[in-house]
């Protein structure tokens, strides 16, 4: 259980990107050999060898352990730092681990920053008593305070971040139940006058047939099922309108996700509804793409827009990243075998340092072609259409 990863600790699990930076970190670890090898000092490498066993235990745990476990870890190490100090001058290095996991303690980064000042004055006063020189005094506590600071500014954007997503999660919350209602409300008023009208047509009809009146009776039944063809088209047209709705939810999920990464994000609209399965294979795709710039592309610009030419619907996604990616790689097969299945074609431009191009084709019904139209680039010669 020691050596278990807490959901809320420091390094909380599921962050590739930061595994290596405990081991990193322990590189300052050396000056507390260093110190006493060239300040000439004797006895001082067994107790400091046993002092540095219980720092990794304490440094583990205040990295990997629960938040409540991190400044009973600070404390230690500071405690260590005290003891060891009289006999070794690099058990200063302790002082600062101290700090630096300081800052993560306490209910706001004030509150951390108070407990570091005060920890550095104690630190302070038992190096005066040990009569250190004031120039070690105050460059000791000048680096320990700005370790301490900048992890505190670290642990200020975390939470911002992590009041970023929940903002975020919250706001395609609220869309999906607005979209929700408006397709309660629409189908309520697309079918709710059509379905009685139908059954009062349709009961008139059964009467008039009792009165053996079939000419009357004929004409009732044509009109049923006149007001039934138009409400299956009233219906077919609401729902195209609702499957487009989610490449548009798409893009202002990608926009979302992309500004918030500080990736300007420009798209152009569709000019009009796609079929139900081109749809959601460019929303798709449009997803995968989104998430690869996001992860990997380390781009400061990216731009949707989608045309219609001849018989094919096309979207390109470009951003102005490192550019280099595998055309095999990042999820692209998975994409490449479903736009394929559709008779479609995908091609990707990512020279080394010059960005990534990708680009969609797919067949469109020939009833729903548009006039050829080359594709807008959203650029200084092109406004793109920034949606808020």
């Amino acid at each position: 259980m020691f050596f278990k990863i807490a959901p809320d600790s420091v390094m909380k699990p599921g962050y590739p990107r930061n595994r290596w930076i405990p081991v990193v970190m322990l590189v300052w670890s050396t000056w507390i050999f260093a110190t006493p090898v060239f300040s000439g000092k004797h006895g001082w490498l067994w107790p400091t060898l046993a002092s540095f066993a219980v720092f990794l235990l304490l440094y583990w745990r205040a990295y990997f352990g629960p938040k409540a476990h991190v400044l009973w870890c600070a404390l230690g190490m500071a405690a260590l730092a005290c003891v060891l100090m009289p006999i070794n001058d690099g058990g200063w290095c302790y002082a600062i681990y101290s700090c630096a996991f300081i800052a993560f303690t306490g209910p706001t980064p004030r509150v951390a920053m108070w407990r570091m000042f005060a920890l550095n004055i104690a630190f302070a006063i038992e190096l005066a008593f040990l009569q250190a020189p004031w120039i070690f005094i105050g460059t000791s506590i000048l680096v320990s305070m700005a370790v301490g600071t900048m992890n505190v500014f670290f642990r200020r954007n975390q939470q911002q971040d992590a009041e970023l997503r929940l903002s975020h999660d919250e706001v395609r919350r609220l869309a999906a139940t607005a979209e929700r209602e408006r397709i309660g409300r629409d189908l309520h008023d697309l079918l709710g006058h059509t379905m009685s009208l139908v059954a009062v047509k349709s009961e008139l009809a059964k009467r008039l047939l009792e009165r053996d009146d079939r000419q009357a009776a004929r004409r009732e039944i044509a009109e049923v099922e006149r007001v039934a063809r138009e409400a299956l088209a009233q219906v077919r047209s609401a729902v195209t309108g609702i499957r487009a709705a989610a490449l548009i939810s798409e893009l202002a999920s990608a926009r979302l996700l992309l500004e918030s990464a500080g990736v300007a994000f420009d798209y152009c609209a569709p000019e009009s509804p796609l079929p139900a399965e081109a749809e959601t294979a460019l929303a798709l795709a449009l997803r995968e793409a989104v998430t690869n710039i996001q992860r990997h592309a380390r781009a400061t610009h990216a731009e949707v827009a989608f045309a219609f030419e001849g018989h094919e619907v096309r979207m390109r996604v470009r951003d102005d990243g490192r550019g280099g990616i595998g055309a095999h790689g990042n999820g692209l097969t998975g994409m490449r075998e479903r736009i394929e299945a559709m008779n479609g074609t995908l091609s990707i431009r990512s020279e080394r340092g010059q960005g990534t191009e990708l680009e969609i084709a797919l067949p469109m019904p020939v009833a729903e072609t548009k006039p050829a139209k080359e594709l807008p680039r959203p650029s200084s010669e092109t406004p793109a259409l920034r949606h808020a």
